[in-house]
């Protein structure tokens, strides 16, 4: 029974002691190795995934670009002329050729501060809040156009890609 680094190891017609330096390896002989990897993480509340336009960045760190946009807009003394600065179209066609004009620009944040678990049977279910690590804040920002249908809520990116009128 093998018990610490007491013990000797007996390879070919010699032995030798843990003491003494060797460059081979002790997989298999139940020695820690420091604590075992975990198998799977679940986050309990993950982001909704953005809609697909929203993998289509046109310029690198575009979600920093959106925050920084968020903070300025919100502290603008004049809206529509911050929307001018950062190139924002008010009246535009869309890459499927229809004319949008700008009704609104939509800001805002959701922070998720607890998780449920359905117990079996899905009769009751359990609450835990979030220890602070957990978490988790995020900012979502849409400019709402009209098509002439009806409203269109886009994310930067694809204003980005809109064509003044």
């Amino acid at each position: 029974m093998h018990r610490g680094h007491d013990h000797d190891h007996h390879h070919g017609g010699g032995g030798h002691s843990h003491a003494q330096a060797h460059p081979h390896s002790h997989a298999g002989h139940n020695h820690g190795h420091g604590p075992s990897r975990v198998a799977q993480w679940q986050t309990p509340h993950l982001p909704e995934p953005p809609p697909a336009a929203e993998h289509l960045h046109d310029e690198p760190d575009l979600d920093l670009v959106e925050q920084a946009f968020v903070e300025g807009f919100s502290a603008a003394s004049d809206p529509t002329s911050f929307l001018r600065l950062a190139r924002v179209p008010f009246d535009a066609i869309a890459e499927d050729g229809t004319r949008v004009s700008l009704l609104r620009v939509e800001s805002n944040a959701t922070t998720d501060i607890g998780a449920v678990m359905p117990h079996l049977g899905g009769g009751s279910f359990r609450y835990d809040p979030l220890p602070k690590a957990m978490v988790s804040r995020r900012q979502q920002l849409r400019f709402v156009y009209f098509d002439g249908k009806g409203l269109r809520p886009l994310p930067l990116a694809e204003v980005r890609r809109l064509t003044e009128a």
